[in-house]
């Protein structure tokens, strides 16, 4: 009953709204001008031969979190091709640079029925993978309409969603009535997702533990390792207001056993670079920023990395990390990232966006969680003075790491179930 009144609605709504809608988006630059009749269910591009499956993502997270899937994908079936699609500009143009050969993005059709239906004709896709949780329901119904499988992959329920969806249950219930299969980022997930009405629901794993390395400069590192040269280093990465204030009273402390520590801070939002500066050099700190071009001097004590893209760099180059949005009420950040690249990992008491994550990194000794940051401080001071001790755990997040990452190898059966 839902999608239909939907359906009806949207065929009324768009000439009147939405049209009109969509071209003051063009005018403002957030839709693709030049590829707007994608979003019309049109393509210039040939349906390739062989099977098709389908990676729908909402934007740029979406999209990245799919890219190891799509390479497990390509080398499991060689002569199949991969169809991305996504909403964005910024999602698209990401595409562009980061899909492998054999994979290429459309834009998503708008959810009007006459364009939904042109895509699916036209793509004829074998499988459809959903990587997100906004479920358009005229995609939806004719996906299913097409019996073509579809897949939910990495389904996250929170609190809050889980609440608002058991209020407007018939509706959730009908939309996920689509789904051949709901794959949940947790058990939790998975259950949750069964109550408010999945066919099938299952837990195989959250694909972010296999998500791609940040990518590395080696030219820009070796210039970084030249500067450090000799000294003792630990990063301290994604870090919110407040958090770099009561680190920089630590490394004061840290500073008395170890005199020429480096600290290098990449904090969450770049734009914050010449604040932390102020902040620190008030703590009497030494520092460099890097947006700046400032070099790290032999008594530069804390060198703040407030660029993009180069987190990779800090995690390569420090082999102790603490992951900041945890020493306060944020929930946390990635702390699989650095696991992957052999470092020992901190992580402060506020954990929740990461729920799931933590209990299993903990039980596999893989993250060291703190309590405050004179915790923090002692903490890093133990893995300094113990190289042993520092190695073994970093060698212990390493393996948690890799043994999650199979997460990938679980999906690719599931899907050769519905090729």
């Amino acid at each position: 009953m839902f999608t239909k009144a939907y359906k009806f609605l949207i065929r009324l709504l768009y000439p009147i709204v939405i049209e009109r809608y969509l071209q003051k988006r063009i005018k403002i630059g957030k839709e693709d001008a030049n590829r707007f009749a994608e979003r019309l269910g049109q393509s210039t591009l040939a349906r390739p031969k062989g099977k098709l499956i389908w990676c729908h993502g909402a934007s740029v997270g979406e999209c990245l979190s799919m890219l190891p899937l799509i390479n497990a994908i390509l080398a499991q079936y060689k002569n199949a091709s991969v169809l991305v699609t996504s909403g964005t500009v910024t999602s698209a143009e990401l595409m562009k640079k980061r899909l492998p050969e054999r994979a290429f993005h459309q834009y998503v059709p708008v959810d009007n029925p006459k364009f939904v239906k042109s895509f699916i004709a036209h793509w004829q896709p074998d499988v459809a993978l959903w990587f997100e949780s906004e479920f358009w329901p005229a995609l939806l119904s004719e996906i299913k309409e097409q019996k073509i499988p579809l897949i939910l992959v990495n389904g996250r329920v929170s609190d809050k969603t889980f609440k608002r969806w058991k209020i407007f249950h018939p509706v959730i219930k009908e939309l996920l009535s689509n789904f051949t299969l709901c794959l949940g980022q947790s058990e939790e997930d998975a259950r949750r997702l069964k109550v408010l009405g999945a066919n099938k629901a299952v837990c195989l794993g959250n694909l972010k533990y296999a998500a791609d390395n940040p990518p590395v400069d080696e030219e820009k590192k070796q210039a970084i390792l030249a500067q450090i040269k000799d000294r003792k280093v630990w990063a301290v990465a994604s870090t919110h207001h407040d958090e770099e204030v009561q680190i920089g009273k630590q490394i004061l402390k840290i500073k008395q056993k170890f005199p020429d520590i480096l600290t290098i801070i990449a904090p969450r939002h770049p734009q914050r670079g010449e604040d932390i500066v102020a902040q620190l050099n008030a703590l009497g700190l030494t520092t460099a920023l890097r947006s700046k071009k400032e070099n790290i001097g032999q008594k530069t004590d804390v060198y703040v990395a407030d660029t993009i893209g180069e987190i990779g760099l800090w995690y390569d180059i420090a082999p102790i990390v603490f992951v900041g949005g945890s020493l306060i009420a944020h929930g946390g950040q990635n702390f699989i990232e650095p696991s992957r690249f052999q470092d020992a990992v901190i992580v402060g008491p506020h954990m929740h966006n990461f729920t799931d994550a933590m209990n299993r990194a903990q039980k596999a000794h893989a993250v060291i969680q703190v309590k405050n940051a004179e915790e923090l401080g002692k903490i890093v001071l133990e893995l300094l003075e113990n190289d042993n001790k520092r190695q073994e755990q970093a060698l212990a997040a390493y393996n948690w790491a890799k043994s999650e990452a199979q997460v990938l190898d679980g999906i690719v059966n599931q899907i050769k179930e519905y090729m």
